[in-house]
């Protein structure tokens, strides 16, 4: 086969590939070109297999679809090794077959280290940030605000997003953030959305692969944390906000009860609601 072949099977494979992982997504050329820093035109040169990319156009193009360089690079259909047969069944993996394979090669190699996500679960005010960056110390792991992530994939602010877009769109960010989080991260910390609890498809992603904690207050620590912190979001021009956090809690809190661990916060200081935390790890594990 020449050389001049061999780069046409290339670059139409990698199209093919890049097209497939976006339409997965939901994604539009225009949407995706935004969270690539490319151009449409670009993009849409690249999918039909016409675009001869480089190597930091290829990076910046993965982290536009939330996955990894490897993902993007299909092995040619030439190439019957072993491995290359292998990677093509790799490549239609779901998340779930990838965790299955990962811990079967991890205990064929006796490989113990097993990677730990905590989710911290509840609504604003809960103390999720603050718990979050102790245990991340702690534990020498890195915390994560998990809508900082929809934040830098959407290119706006969350205010931005629910004005611009709709409740659905948001979704599907979050769902995508989260995905890409246990796909990439050796582990960590994250504290999502109060609302994650709402996505059954997102909150029982969390629930199979991490250690879930439900941090609880009352209504009115909710409301004094969020006052302290300078955010007026909940109260502002509202007279009924209180009554209407109340009947917010009572329908997210058969949900959140379904955390691995539920810590009452009141009278608690973050430091021992972290240690409890701690504690309660080896017995998850």
């Amino acid at each position: 086969m020449s050389k001049r072949n061999e780069k046409v099977i290339l670059l139409s494979g990698l199209g093919a590939r890049v097209r497939a992982l976006r339409l997965k997504r939901g994604l539009t050329v225009l949407e995706f070109a935004g969270r690539a820093g490319i151009s449409p035109r670009f993009i849409n040169q690249l999918e039909a297999g016409e675009g001869n990319i480089s190597i930091a156009r290829l990076a910046a193009v993965a982290g536009g679809l939330g996955c990894t360089l490897a993902e993007l690079i299909p092995a040619p259909e030439a190439d019957n090794s072993l491995r290359a047969r292998t990677w093509r069944l790799l490549s239609d993996c779901s998340d779930d077959d990838w965790q299955a394979l990962y811990h079967w090669l991890e205990k064929r190699r006796g490989n113990r280290v097993t990677p730990l996500f905590i989710a911290l679960i509840g609504l604003r005010g809960a103390g999720k940030s603050t718990v979050g960056r102790l245990l991340a110390g702690q534990l020498h792991k890195q915390f994560i605000e998990l809508d900082q992530w929809i934040e830098d994939a959407a290119g706006m602010s969350l205010s931005e997003i629910f004005t611009t877009h709709d409740v659905v769109y948001y979704r599907r960010l979050e769902r995508q953030a989260l995905e890409r989080l246990l796909a990439t991260s050796g582990g960590c910390i994250f504290a999502p959305g109060g609302s994650v609890v709402t996505d059954a498809e997102s909150w029982d992603l969390i629930k199979r692969r991490c250690f879930s904690v439900w941090l609880q207050a009352t209504p009115s620590e909710y409301m004094n944390r969020m006052r302290r912190q300078g955010d007026t979001r909940p109260m502002k021009g509202r007279p009924a906000a209180m009554a209407e956090l109340k009947t917010l809690l009572r329908r997210r809190e058969p949900l959140y009860a379904e955390s691995h661990l539920i810590i009452k916060t009141t009278g608690k200081s973050p430091a021992e609601v972290a240690a409890q935390i701690v504690k309660a790890i080896p017995e998850f594990e």
